[in-house]
């Protein structure tokens, strides 16, 4: 079964806490604080891998989730790294952040790789907290959350030449003749409904991935039928083999095809309109197709397209047909880049806003307040003085009075509610 789009869920590692602890030595009357950090959460980073094509692993396993860093310990040790979760996704994929729509990774080479979600940072132990002022703090920091969110990934084929053309034109054939692929081959429209890969061989040393790619009708650049999945494949081969019943089997004419389909690549991708292309008479084993091929080869050529005569009934042509593929590919000119990429949604860690509560009066979100709810311990005194100066430091204080809040009303952060006490 080929699979060509999935969602996924990745969660990176929490990072550990940190500890608090002191020096107990003998003839050490007043050890100072020595309590390490926590290590890193561990990362969930995406990898392309040459030998997956399908995203079919994703129907079965969508959650990704790394584990959490360890503690900190005494005499300033600093807890371990948790490792890294390697998701192994096929080359061609693009990766979107389901939030926001936009494209963050096209993973196009074998080993590139994508931090889909970042480990949480390990909290700092007591021992970093020493001041002039402070030589024997008690508290230390939780660890960070690590980050976490739906992709949506999509599959582009990377084949080096994609065959093209209307429903039950003999695409399938074609490459079953000149390949080891064995797609489905009927006598009705649809036949092949996914993407067929297969490698041709020129000889020891040259070989290319052909594409069998799904049937084109009318209004295909619009969605019709299988519309955007099948033109989502075409974008990314170098060659296009232009595959037309000459013979006239269904009825159709070979020209009134011709125009149709270059019509649905054009409206699509310009791009696409430009791309090397090779006209394919196929059925030339049939009646009418020698008539049909004089009238189709004068009307391609003068548009500056070479139209070859294949039977993929027989084997006539094939192998013509296929070192003319593989030259015109040599002569393909990467494009500039295609695809726009974007980033996780970026705002300024320290913005915040003030909204209603579903369980509460007001809420506040934003990335550092949220962060720093998380990583404090409220049952520490030091700890909880330390998170009301920076409170205060946030002007989250005259905030929520912007908004009207009243002594006793509750305000809620991340998963902790709190009570507001004016001057507290």
């Amino acid at each position: 079964m080929f699979i060509d789009r999935a969602r996924i869920y990745v969660e990176a590692g929490d990072g550990g806490d940190g500890m608090s602890s002191f020096r107990r030595e003998k003839f050490v009357e007043k050890g100072g604080p020595n309590g390490g950090n926590g290590g890193r959460g561990g990362d969930v980073v995406l990898v392309a891998d040459k030998n997956l094509n399908t995203l079919i692993d994703f129907r079965y396993k969508r959650k990704y989730v790394a584990k959490r860093g360890g503690q900190g310990g005494n005499k300033n040790c600093t807890g371990v790294r948790a490792d890294v979760v390697y998701v192994k996704v096929p080359m061609g994929t693009l990766v979107r952040d389901e939030a926001t729509d936009v494209v963050v990774a096209d993973l196009t080479e074998d080993g590139q790789t994508f931090l889909a979600a970042k480990g949480g940072r390990g909290g700092k132990g007591n021992a970093c907290y020493v001041t002039s002022t402070n030589r024997a703090p008690t508290f230390a920091e939780k660890g960070e959350p690590g980050e976490s969110r739906w992709l949506k990934l999509e599959l582009k084929l990377l084949a080096d030449v994609g065959l093209v053309g209307y429903p039950s034109v003999g695409k399938s054939s074609i490459i079953a003749k000149v390949s080891a692929a064995r797609p489905e081959i009927a006598a009705y429209h649809f036949t092949t409904l996914t993407p067929v890969l297969g490698v041709v061989r020129i000889d020891d040393e040259r070989s290319f991935v052909l594409a069998d790619i799904p049937g084109l009708i009318e209004g295909a650049h619009e969605g019709v039928g299988l519309g955007h999945d099948f033109l989502r494949h075409v974008e990314r081969t170098k060659v296009l083999l232009h595959v037309i019943d000459v013979a006239g089997v269904d009825g159709r004419d070979p020209i009134d095809d011709f125009e149709k389909i270059n019509y649905e690549l054009a409206q699509h991708s310009e791009r696409l309109s430009q791309r090397k292309q090779i006209v394919v008479a196929n059925k030339m084993d049939l009646p009418e197709a020698e008539e049909n091929y004089e009238r189709l080869k004068e009307y391609v050529e003068v548009r500056g397209y070479e139209i070859v005569k294949v039977s993929a009934a027989t084997g006539e042509g094939l192998r013509e047909l296929m070192y003319k593929a593989y030259d015109l590919m040599q002569q393909y000119v990467p494009d500039e880049e295609e695809i726009e990429l974007g980033v996780f949604e970026d705002v300024d860690p320290d913005s915040y806003e003030i909204v209603a509560g579903e369980d509460s009066d007001f809420e506040v979100k934003g990335k550092n307040i949220e962060r720093l709810v998380a990583m404090t311990n409220f049952d520490n005194e030091e700890a909880l003085y330390r998170f009301q100066l920076i409170w205060k430091r946030l002007g989250i204080d005259e905030a929520l009075k912007a908004k009207g809040v009243e002594e006793g009303q509750t305000v809620r952060i991340r998963d902790m509610v709190f009570e507001y006490k004016e001057n507290y």
